[in-house]
């Protein structure tokens, strides 16, 4: 673990810009006893005003946040990375040490959003994944300790696989 006393948890997303932003700010709000949180973008686009209105409606003003850049934090010393969209776990960097890299996906509200019909369910789309994301913070750490035990049990089981082959892969040379 990084630090003994906090978890250390990187949120990582395309853009920084809405996803990533709402669970480090649920983390600090509902988990700041237990768990340090950054977020950051592969790709930073700045903060969404959507997700800024988002937030405040549940008490949270995520305003002062900023967007991040990977390459800010990608040095530091993570327990977990979790990436919350599909572009974030496929550009992905490697990090030092420990780090599980676990994958838990939310739909994007800003591509959601670019077709609904007016700004009301513009902000449906918002706050739908909004409240996802805090289902999701509030059962940390277990759910991400369950979920990198899965991880290992399956690596494990497919190491068992390999192992009860008859054939040894090991020493195969290609002509």
């Amino acid at each position: 673990m990084a630090n003994k006393n906090k978890l250390q948890i990187l949120y990582l997303c395309t853009g920084n810009s809405c996803r990533s932003q709402m669970a480090e700010a649920f983390t600090h709000h509902l988990k700041g006893d237990q768990i340090k949180a950054l977020s950051a973008g592969v790709d930073p686009k700045g903060m969404d005003s959507r997700a800024i209105e988002a937030m405040l409606e549940a008490g949270i003003d995520i305003s002062n946040q900023g967007s991040n850049s990977i390459d800010q934090v990608r040095h530091l010393p993570f327990d977990y990375v979790v990436t919350l969209c599909d572009s974030a776990q496929k550009n992905c960097p490697n990090f030092p040490g420990e780090t599980r890299v676990i994958h838990v996906g939310f739909d994007d509200p800003p591509k959601l959003a670019a077709t609904a019909k007016d700004e009301e369910e513009a902000m449906h789309h918002y706050r739908r994944v909004r409240d996802e994301i805090r289902a999701f913070v509030e059962k940390l750490p277990e759910s991400l300790i369950d979920k990198g035990g899965h991880q290992q049990d399956f690596q494990a089981g497919i190491q068992a696989f390999l192992d009860d082959l008859p054939v040894d892969f090991t020493d195969r040379k290609e002509d």
